[in-house]
């Protein structure tokens, strides 16, 4: 089957763009300058607005107090040490069965003896975040996180260490002290943490800081992953955003690439004959002659690759890596059987759709809502829906429009 129509946004439409909210440089500047290679501080009177809209210090206790948050969306530490989550959850009350619910009581106590709050996955737990983390995931072409960090006044959560993933920290309340340093591995991977670098990561601690600022509210500092990093806040609370990039990279390309090869492999019925009988294949001269001719069979695979094969497994696994815009499962359900003819479908947000060719004609919508077939009749008007970002139910048809709906592809 053959990709025929692919949109990464949620429609043409124009919506506003995240990136230039947390920069102070043309993003021209940005991508070129700083983009995986330099930190950048921006400070709020160089920017477009504070982020009072995103987040505050009322959101924070909003969401341990009354949201019935469960570990790990919330986690404390102090002194450089994630505590138990013993130490701040407790059980739900009479009905709920739950043992491990956030107990703003716990909570209290820790935070007034000099803890910091980490409010994980915010982005899937506090609505404004939830939507600028889609904007900017679409502007940067990268996965994006949120978390929030809470820290009392002249009290420190971590010690100095590294992130795997870019980061944009937004300042929303009160103050940070940050003191940055070079990195002692360029560019980790997930499977290459900070701690695997302990002994070079202290001993750089100990080195004057290339950077050492003080965060307000509104500034917004960029970390390019790998670069050292801790934080104390001042006389006050201090809250900030962290949005955690999750940077695809030229390794994610070769897996990919290397996955196609085998998959094309173990297609070719020799390469899937057994081995002599007796082999012992941890012997370097038994699989020694095997090994020079796969490296042939491998290269050749490789070269005959299709990069629309790397970038169709790549495009599944970043459809996988967000969710779409949110919907309300009551309210679609319901408007979907009052739906008439002079309604209009609007495709939904940030649902990443593809049109696949089906049989007789007709295809496959895939998406991050998952997959809906339509056939070689309805193709036209979900090509009009994917290329406008809405239709009239007239155009669409009925059930069409329907299906649309309890499918999560529109709204």
């Amino acid at each position: 089957m053959s990709l025929t129509t692919q949109s990464r946004g949620s429609a043409p439409t124009r919506r506003p763009s995240a990136l230039p909210r947390l920069v102070s440089v043309p993003v021209d500047e940005f991508a070129s300058d700083h983009w995986g290679r330099q930190p950048l501080v921006s400070l709020g009177a160089d920017l477009a607005g504070g982020f009072e809209d995103l987040f505050s210090l009322e959101a924070v206790d909003e969401l341990v107090s009354r949201r019935g948050l469960r570990t790990p969306f919330v986690r404390v530490a102090k002194n450089g040490q994630t505590l138990p989550d013993s130490a701040f959850t407790a059980g739900g009350g009479v009905g709920a069965g739950i043992a491990d619910q956030v107990s703003d009581d716990k909570l209290l106590r820790l935070f007034a003896d000099g803890a910091t709050i980490v409010l994980q996955g915010l982005h899937r737990t506090w609505a404004p975040v939830s939507d600028f983390v889609a904007a900017l995931a679409e502007d940067l072409g990268h996965p994006v996180q949120a978390n929030a960090y809470v820290t009392p006044r002249q009290s420190q959560g971590f010690n100095d260490h590294y992130d795997v993933h870019d980061v944009f920290v937004l300042q929303v309340a009160g103050e940070k002290h940050w003191r940055i340093r070079l990195p002692v591995h360029l560019w980790p991977t997930r499977d290459q943490p900070w701690t695997a670098y302990r002994e070079r990561v202290g001993q750089a601690a100990a080195e004057p800081p290339l950077l050492d600022v003080t965060l307000r509210a509104g500034d917004c500092l960029y970390l390019p992953r790998g670069f050292l990093h801790s934080a104390t806040a001042t006389e006050e609370v201090s809250a900030h955003l962290t949005l955690g990039v999750h940077t695809w990279t030229r390794a994610h390309l070769a897996e990919a690439l290397v996955a196609e090869a085998m998959h094309a492999l173990v297609d070719a019925e020799s390469e899937r004959a057994p081995l002599p009988l007796g082999v012992d294949v941890g012997n370097p001269a038994g699989v020694a002659d095997e090994v020079t001719r796969l490296r042939e069979v491998l290269a050749g695979l490789v070269e005959g690759i299709d990069p629309d094969r790397v970038a169709a497994r790549l495009g599944r696994q970043a459809r996988a890596a967000a969710r779409p815009g949110p919907l309300s499962p009551v309210a679609q359900a319901r408007r979907a059987l009052q739906l008439g003819p002079d309604d209009v479908i609007r495709l939904r947000g940030f649902v990443r759709p593809e049109v696949i060719d089906g049989p007789d004609g007709g295809a496959v919508v895939q998406s991050r809502a998952g997959s809906l077939t339509v056939t070689a009749d309805e193709r036209p008007a979900i090509e009009t829906l994917l290329a406008q970002g809405e239709a009239p139910v007239s155009t669409l048809g009925l059930d069409l429009a329907r299906r649309l709906l309890t499918a999560g592809l529109a709204l």
